[in-house]
């Protein structure tokens, strides 16, 4: 199977063949990330450190479209959730709210977290086994309302 970065350069190709120019963009600002962050990190990311960028990108879209809607910039909103579903299409299969939900109950148990209190704990355990999978956003109110007793 390709790696992330070999899929990009695929579809970056047949964007610029298709003259698909939001998703010509799209590509060439999420390598562009990529890059940044190898050069950050002084080394080469794999599919996993592709994924957590793709993650902020999609995150700094989700926080722009909100603005724009804010803003009465509907056109603008809906080009920067356009972008969130390209970008979504490179992530792996999202977890369900059941299947969340199970890593959550099971990581609770596994820190022995009792009150919001030991919130940390818990979200240590869940990050890596919920990377890419799950916002992390969507799995701290997870976390916190398990804790609260919501």
């Amino acid at each position: 199977m390709a790696s992330l970065k070999e899929r990009l350069d695929e579809d970056l190709k047949t964007a610029a063949k298709a003259k698909d120019e939001i998703r010509l963009n799209l590509v060439r600002a999420v390598k562009s990330a990529i890059k940044y962050k190898e050069i950050e990190l002084g080394s080469s990311l794999d599919d996993a450190g592709v994924i957590q960028v793709m993650g902020t990108l999609i995150k700094q879209r989700r926080d722009s479209a909100e603005q724009f809607t804010k803003g009465n910039r509907p056109e603008l909103a809906a080009r920067e959730n356009q972008e969130i579903a390209h970008l979504q299409a490179y992530l792996p299969q999202q977890l369900s709210a059941e299947e969340l939900g199970a890593l959550v109950d099971a990581a609770i148990a596994e820190a022995n977290a009792k009150t919001p209190k030991d919130m940390g704990a818990v979200m240590k355990l869940l990050k890596p086994r919920v990377a890419g999978r799950a916002e992390g956003k969507v799995v701290s109110e997870a976390v916190s309302a398990r804790l609260s007793g919501k």
